[in-house]
């Protein structure tokens, strides 16, 4: 092989890895979107500064965000690893972090709750037909009590205090550039701060106590601005609304009304979470409104809270407004240009992020003389697929690596179908590992039909190629009808 094939394999392989990883991170964060979007109505609702403030109802606020979040995170991403004992250790696991840290814990969930769950994962796979007989659920359930009790027990005083420590460490690093006049650098540490749910150590910690020095003497601060400008995180979800797929881009208009009106910035962090590489463009976002309040000398009175547009009119002094408005459109802009771009760069290359992953597996293997996974399903299904007559099909299954973005779109489109032909036929969708032994019909990307065969051997397997345009849709209709 030339030195050239090996610099492209090598290539290919960190870009199937770095996709790998988005898409793990997807899997984790998208099944809570509902959970995070119903915090964020509770939040601009009825805090102190909310539409409705209310003591009482506030009170679902903080435990909401400290606990419930994170261990959803925890226990979705284990599992993902390990089903359901997984997600029961994760989520346990997930609370030594939680405890052992002051701050929120969402990065540690996304450490912890997997890892634990690869740990018991392991040990199941070294005791698998070891355990004497009758042994079994008293074995499963020690081992698991154990396990997680000593994972929780380090994630308390070591995980913890490590993401504490990093925080303090980006804190440190934006205290730095203000103190030395570079203002817009600063967002390179503000942006992905926040991302990591650091906002409120950054913003109270660090930004308002310079703020109110600086309102005090003149009037206004533009330190009040840095981390609460709504521009970056509007752009955010606006691409994802015009350029995203599935359940990501169904929910971003409510997110939008949410985190731009409601002022909650946090509901967009899941969004860039399980796509990092738009971290460039809230990056990207935040410099250019920096810059913009800078050169405008733009300035609040007061600390925002929460982030909202509305606060920002609120607390302009006069004679403000232009310099205000500006930073925050120039913000937005940027940040929705870049997304944009990073966004449909993705999916006009590859599809979708669990179609990248696939294509690239295809080129890696490619480049080392291999089958492609693509190839490879197709052989199979073609060769010793079962056919299920129309009598036998009841039920038809889309299944996708995370179970909600392709596989989604799919099922909507059959179901359409289905419904007008009259067929009494239930058609949904799921992830590929959670595939129901009961499937009549799995319908599948053809990279991902092999494995579909293995979880489900007596269902048939549909391979397709594009799940908002595929032929074999009319055709199954066709020969059920």
């Amino acid at each position: 092989m030339s030195s050239q094939e090996v610099q492209q394999s090598s290539s290919g392989g960190v870009k199937v890895g770095v996709q790998k990883f988005g898409r793990f991170l997807s899997g984790m964060v998208m099944p809570n979107i509902g959970a995070f979007i119903a915090w964020g109505i509770i939040t601009t609702l009825f805090i102190p500064t909310g539409w409705f403030p209310n003591e009482d109802l506030a009170t679902l606020v903080g435990p909401t965000i400290t606990y419930l979040l994170p261990l959803l995170i925890g226990y979705t991403g284990g599992k993902m690893v390990h089903g359901t004992r997984g997600g029961v250790i994760g989520a346990m696991v997930t609370m030594g972090v939680i405890l052992g840290s002051d701050i929120t814990m969402f990065l540690g969930a996304m450490i912890v709750g997997p890892l634990a769950a690869w740990i018991l994962k392991k040990f199941d796979q070294a005791l698998e037909g070891k355990i004497p007989s009758g042994f079994e659920m008293l074995i499963n359930n020690f081992s698991s009590g154990i396990i997680g009790a000593a994972l929780s027990i380090g994630a308390y005083k070591g995980v913890g205090p490590l993401v504490t420590a990093f925080s303090n460490l980006i804190s440190s690093g934006v205290e730095f550039l203000i103190n030395h006049g570079l203002l817009p650098l600063a967002n390179i540490l503000i942006e992905p701060g926040k991302i990591l749910f650091l906002n409120n150590a950054i913003n109270h910690g660090i930004l308002s106590p310079i703020g109110l020095e600086q309102s005090l003497a003149t009037g206004k601060s533009i330190m009040f601005m840095l981390e609460s400008n709504p521009g970056p995180g509007l752009g955010i979800l606006l691409a994802y609304w015009l350029f995203g797929k599935g359940a990501a881009k169904g929910s971003a208009p409510g997110a939008i009304i949410i985190q731009f009106f409601g002022g909650i910035h946090e509901i967009y962090f899941p969004y860039v979470l399980m796509n990092p590489r738009l971290i460039l463009a809230v990056i990207g976002g935040g410099m250019a409104g920096t810059f913009t309040f800078s050169l405008l000398g733009a300035g609040l009175t007061a600390a925002p809270s929460p982030g909202s547009i509305l606060a920002y009119f609120a607390l302009v002094p006069k004679g403000g407004y232009f310099a205000m408005i500006s930073g925050v459109v120039i913000a937005a802009a940027v940040s929705f240009v870049i997304g944009a771009l990073l966004l449909k760069t993705s999916k006009n290359a590859q599809g979708d992020i669990e179609e990248a992953t696939t294509k690239m597996q295809d080129m890696k293997a490619s480049s080392k003389g291999a089958e492609t996974a693509g190839a490879q399903a197709g052989t199979v299904s073609a060769a010793a697929g079962t056919v299920k007559s129309k009598e036998d099909v009841s039920k038809i299954i889309f299944a996708c690596d995370a179970g909600m973005g392709s596989s989604a779109m799919g099922a909507s489109i059959m179901k359409k179908k289905v419904k007008a032909a009259g067929l009494p036929i239930q058609v949904t969708n799921t992830a590929i590992n959670d595939l129901p032994s009961d499937a009549d019909i799995v319908i599948t990307h053809k990279s991902l039909t092999e494995r579909a065969r293995l979880k489900v051997p007596g269902a048939e397997h549909i391979s397709i190629e594009d799940f908002l345009k595929s032929p074999e849709y009319d055709a199954l209709i066709n020969r059920l009808s």
